[in-house]
């Protein structure tokens, strides 16, 4: 059985997290030997969106494929990135007259093909197109190029991501979910061959509150007033997780979550 790896490194916070995911990216390829790497890098900018400039340094660093989310439009630096390159992607469920597009296709220098998209959830979320029928759309396409096919599903609600991995089992080959920021323990492989996870984690400060400074979130919950947030710099970890797809079918083998460097769960 000839074998993929696929390394997916979850919502990348701020400077500071970038600078992390490329100091310890190195060490990473070592450890996990991936073939394609996919970095969700819809946060770097003080949490709101990338640039043509953090795009350029991911894609020097050996990254295949940037995905986003819906913080990516409230920075308008975002947008001509989104519309000039094939290979940042934007949940595909926005209407159509927003720029970029959300899902890709990469040919590796050994010709072999990989897919990536990119859908967002609604519950909790914007009232946008349904993501469901518009991953059933965008299956049916790039299944013609490929049995190698990674769906970052940006969603709020656990439930909603377990239904999306439900509904795409055995059709892809992953289901990750992006968004949430906290690692979840329900990474498995799915009956029909799709590997699954609620969320894959952050990339950035922990010494925080999702990334962001802790003191301006509790103002914001204790005053329930706006507080301009400021991302975190303490505690830099790159979480994600690293995959291994049988090629001739599609289906994972394994799916290991990982956060470098590892929890302290004893004081």
């Amino acid at each position: 059985m000839r074998t993929m790896n696929i390394l997916f490194i979850g919502d990348v916070v701020g400077h500071v997290g970038l600078r992390e995911v490329l100091r310890q990216l190195p060490d990473l390829r070592k450890q996990f030997a991936p073939d394609v790497v996919i970095v969700n890098g819809e946060n770097i900018v003080d949490g709101k969106g990338l640039t043509e400039r953090e795009a350029n340094e991911l894609f020097a660093a050996g990254v295949h494929c940037i995905t986003t989310g819906n913080h990516v439009w409230e920075n308008w630096k975002s947008r001509p990135l989104l519309a000039e390159r094939a290979d940042v992607l934007r949940p595909m469920n926005y209407p159509q007259e927003n720029p970029g597009r959300g899902w890709t296709l990469i040919t590796l220098p050994d010709k072999r093909v990989i897919a990536v998209m990119q859908a967002q959830g609604r519950a909790y979320m914007q009232a946008i197109d349904c993501p469901f029928k518009a991953v059933d759309a965008a299956i049916k396409r790039v299944a013609m190029d490929t049995k190698i096919i990674i769906l970052d599903f940006h969603a709020d609600a656990s439930a909603e991501k377990m239904a999306m991995g439900w509904h795409c089992d055995g059709r892809v080959s992953a289901v990750l979910g992006t968004h949430t920021h906290t690692q979840t323990a329900d990474a498995r492989i799915l009956p029909n061959g799709t590997a699954f996870i609620s969320d894959v984690g952050m990339t950035g400060p922990y010494d925080s509150v999702l990334g962001m400074k802790k003191d301006i979130a509790l103002k914001r919950l204790l005053l329930q007033t706006a507080h301009k947030y400021e991302v975190a710099e303490a505690d830099l970890r790159v979480c994600g997780v690293a995959l291994t797809l049988d090629e001739s079918t599609g289906k994972a083998t394994s799916i290991t979550p990982f956060a470098s460097p590892p929890f302290n769960l004893q004081r």
